[in-house]
């Protein structure tokens, strides 16, 4: 089984995860955007039990354009999302790929919120990303 490490940038919140992601994906909200200061976010979800958290974590919780509540959690310390979780993915925890810090980490297959994607981003060619309109 794979195990992976996921931190903040000074490392005092961390998550250790056992097993594959239930899903990859990319989203183009404007929200995430400027959540994240880049044009896009991407994010793995793990069902619950697959991790173990460690370290101080703030949260802060916002409802996102479809209506739904996502709670993000990040470093008192540093400032860095590490992880949230939401209404409209109960019992899964969505963790930051770049927190990972793997290039070999597994490319993003959803693709959502095109309409706010940025023209000069494209969605992963291989394999064929789910594009979806809106979602949160």
């Amino acid at each position: 089984m794979t195990t992976r490490r996921a931190a903040c940038s000074c490392g005092q919140l961390n998550l250790t995860i056992e097993g594959e992601p239930a899903r990859i994906s990319m989203c183009h909200c404007l929200e995430c955007q400027r959540r994240t200061g880049a044009v896009i976010s991407n994010q793995a979800r793990f069902r619950r039990e697959q991790i173990a958290f460690a370290g101080k974590a703030t949260a802060w919780t916002r409802t996102a354009e479809s209506g739904n509540a996502l709670t993000f959690r990040f470093c008192p310390t540093c400032g860095s999302t590490v992880y949230w979780t939401g209404e409209s993915f109960p019992g899964l925890v969505a963790v930051a790929i770049g927190s990972f810090a793997d290039p070999n980490f597994p490319a993003p297959t959803v693709s959502v919120w095109e309409e706010s994607r940025h023209p000069w981003v494209s969605p992963p060619p291989d394999p064929p990303a789910k594009r979806v309109a809106k979602q949160g």
